[in-house]
């Protein structure tokens, strides 16, 4: 007598060209599975005659209790003098040990580690994902959310991902508040040393920057730099190239305006006296910086928190959540502008 052997998990994830992970979602009747998704693995279990018993299925909805916060950045950024990123860790790593979570830290700044973050994601290792900064049009989180993987980003995805939830601040508003605060003090050549024009939150920075000048009719300066001290020093002498008469820059980011400071300093322009200086941000080289530093604070630690809950509740197949937070930003005033 000849036993058939009892398909598995495995067996259908490979039939329907998926992870087990997703598998073992659609079997439990998750509804967060793309449709495609679902037809494929329902159609594999029909052919392979898998039916899981109750033990099985125990054990395939068995979780991790682990959550993955992806860094898609070198680690030269991730560990530089820039506290972005410790906050941010900070704000999930709160939340989730709250939870009785572990948080898994990923660095994925080249194609290689991105794909390895890929694999790990779509195993099963990790219970849910989430993206401290995402560039350009990126697949990844889309890949994983229509897979059924819960997904959150720190910033709004390009190009508009309706299936990821995600957490931001108004760039657009904090930054036309502070070029707003420049015209009000005077200032009438107002330039910008741009975010980059692959993430979101360069872009929308830009667009406040427009927005204000517009409405006051001013002209536009704009350069660009990568978030890093080193491009902002080398963006404000290009600016000063440009137009040896400006009496303001908004910078991007307060690393940037870190550099910028440095560059004002080099060409012999004081701040605030010849130029104003206001960056974005408000973390510790702000307040630190000669002159202290005038920016537009972003609650770096609570995105970092509201993330981690909005994961949880992702995670725990809540249906009444937000798509997306966008929480508020603040002008501080300092001596810079």
């Amino acid at each position: 007598m000849v036993t058939r052997e009892r398909p598995t998990l495995e067996a259908v994830a490979r039939r329907a060209g998926v992870s087990r992970a997703t598998v073992s979602r659609v079997v439990n009747g998750s509804t967060t599975v793309a449709a495609a998704i679902r037809d494929a693995v329902n159609q594999a279990v029909r052919e392979l005659g898998y039916v899981p018993n109750q033990a099985a299925r125990s054990l395939v909805t068995q979780r991790t209790e682990s959550i993955a916060l992806i860094l898609p950045e070198t680690a030269n950024r991730v560990f530089s003098d820039d506290l972005f990123f410790p906050a941010m860790i900070r704000g999930v790593s709160t939340e989730l040990e709250a939870a009785d979570k572990q948080l898994v830290l990923m660095m994925a700044g080249s194609s290689a580690s991105h794909d390895r973050v890929e694999r790990y994601a779509m195993a099963g290792h990790v219970d849910g994902v989430m993206f401290a900064s995402v560039h350009g049009a990126d697949p990844l989180p889309g890949v994983l959310a229509r897979l059924g993987i819960p997904v959150v980003c720190s910033g709004r995805p390009m190009g508009g991902e309706p299936a990821v939830s995600y957490v931001d601040v108004d760039h657009i508003e904090g930054v036309a508040t502070a070029v707003r605060h420049l015209l009000r003090a005077g200032r009438r050549r107002i330039a910008t040393v741009a975010g980059p024009q692959d993430m979101v939150a360069g872009v929308d920075r830009l667009a406040g920057y427009r927005t204000a000048l517009a409405e006051a009719g001013r002209p536009e300066l704009v350069e660009a730099g990568d978030f890093t001290r080193e491009s902002g020093v080398h963006a404000m002498r290009r600016l000063l190239a440009a137009d040896p008469r400006l009496d303001a820059v908004f910078v991007a980011s307060d690393m940037m305006a870190h550099g910028a400071l440095q560059a004002l300093r080099e060409a012999g322009r004081r701040v605030p006296a010849d130029v104003a200086v206001v960056g974005f941000d408000d973390v510790e080289i702000s307040r630190i910086s000669d002159p202290p530093l005038t920016t537009v604070r972003q609650p770096i630690v609570e995105m970092g928190r509201t993330m981690a809950r909005q994961m949880l509740g992702l995670v725990d197949g809540r249906t009444d959540l937000p798509r997306s937070v966008v929480l508020p930003t603040e002008l501080v005033v300092r001596a810079s502008a």
